[in-house]
């Protein structure tokens, strides 16, 4: 009976028996990757004298040749810089706080996602998603929209040039999702919580109809009638009438990032639990992830479900005495590190660690979660650069990379 309950904590704990999993810790190192950088005092307080978190949720390149690095913070900025270590200056490429609702007793509405088009250096289009000021109506409403570049300052984006491809009306302030990332297909996937409060109290989850707790996908380049966007004719529900053909897969809780694979396509995320369970999963297309009825592996609420080959089990979970609140990263495809090549980076906000897991496709099981940072402060996000080197972000605004040792 004893060695029965033992072999239950350590799969309640790690999610793995004994010896499967490799749980070694690594030996790469954390290291600021910005030293000299400093946040502009229009963010910090520093104008008006009310010191306050910068709060970076974003960071990626546009990929157009230029070696830049563009940063989102939660009130509605974007900054850019040179992608050199000994950047000491950023500028403001977007500034859009007017419009954005940002208020730290609710903190999950702000500015929450940005992707810069496949043919960025084209087109000179980018698209965010963020919570727009309230309104009587609309108390909590977030929108997608697209921005251009400014013509003549390719540091500056043009403020008057949005164009609202999408609004989604929420009933509360959390689980707002936010992930905006373009496929290698070129289309554009959208991350939507559940619309908050607890337990998915509107049942959206399993609710073809609405939005809400799913991963959109959409075209941008081309329009449907009656839309500011086209609905890809390959979507899993793109011809049913009883369900909204921008989803892609749903019983999401509210994933909080996720991102492609630059070397096998795949798309992971990470997806924020609520009792017990935060979970790792990878997207396919049509997949129903399990929420209100699933919390990563685990039956959930009064009409909780055990296993069922409808539903999409995660690759990896873990529990609420490891970390409360899972913050997904992307799969390390850069050349800095290669002792973390193939390896999913992702943290928990709470406890501050880090981990890189490594996921065997044939086998589809995880072979090892190895440890890089076991405490630390609050992780906000993760973010890519052009050469695939990962970064985290923290809410006083650091900014780190990893180095080999």
């Amino acid at each position: 009976m004893i060695q029965k309950m033992f072999v239950a904590c350590l799969m309640l704990v790690c999610g793995s028996v004994f010896g499967e999993v490799d749980e070694q810790p690594l030996k790469v190192k954390v290291v600021q990757a910005f030293p000299q950088l400093k946040w502009p005092d229009s963010l910090v307080g520093a104008d008006d004298g009310k010191p306050r978190d910068p709060r970076p949720l974003l960071l990626e390149g546009a990929g157009d040749g230029t070696n830049r690095i563009f940063a989102g913070s939660e009130y509605g900025a974007v900054l850019v810089w040179p992608n050199k270590p000994d950047a000491d200056k950023m500028e403001t490429f977007l500034d859009i706080r007017e419009r954005v609702q940002y208020i730290d007793q609710q903190n999950e509405e702000g500015f929450l996602g940005l992707a810069f088009h496949p043919k960025f250096k084209e087109n000179g289009e980018f698209f965010v998603y963020y919570s727009l000021k309230p309104t009587e109506e609309n108390p909590h409403m977030t929108v997608v929209s697209r921005f251009h570049v400014s013509k003549d300052d390719p540091n500056r984006a043009d403020p008057n040039s949005e164009e609202i491809l999408l609004r989604i009306k929420q009933p509360y302030w959390n689980h707002k999702g936010g992930t905006l990332v373009f496929g290698p297909d070129g289309y554009l996937y959208i991350a939507l919580g559940d619309g908050g409060a607890a337990n998915d109290p509107h049942a959206n989850g399993q609710n073809l109809k609405t939005l809400l707790a799913k991963i959109l996908r959409i075209d941008v380049d081309h329009k449907d009638d009656g839309l500011e966007y086209a609905i890809p004719k390959d979507n899993p529900f793109a011809s049913r009438k009883d369900a909204r053909g921008e989803i892609w897969v749903y019983g999401i809780r509210n994933v909080w990032r996720m991102a492609f694979d630059r070397g096998t396509g795949e798309l992971w995320a990470g997806d924020v639990g609520q009792d017990l369970w935060e979970e790792i999963d990878i997207i396919r297309r049509g997949g129903n992830y399990g929420w209100n009825v699933r919390e990563a592996k685990h039956p959930f609420g009064p009409n909780g479900s055990g296993p069922r080959a409808d539903l999409v089990d995660p690759i990896w979970e873990y529990n609420h005495s490891v970390g409360k609140s899972i913050i997904g990263g992307s799969v390390y495809r850069g050349k800095e590190v290669p002792e973390l090549n193939g390896a999913y980076i992702y943290a928990d906000y709470v406890t501050g660690q880090i981990w890189a897991l490594w996921y065997d496709r044939a086998k589809k099981e995880v072979v090892a979660n190895r440890t890089i940072q076991q405490k630390g402060l609050p992780i906000l996000s993760f973010g890519e650069d052009d050469a695939g080197e990962i970064y985290f972000l923290t809410q006083a605004g650091g900014i780190y990379k990893f180095t080999s040792p």
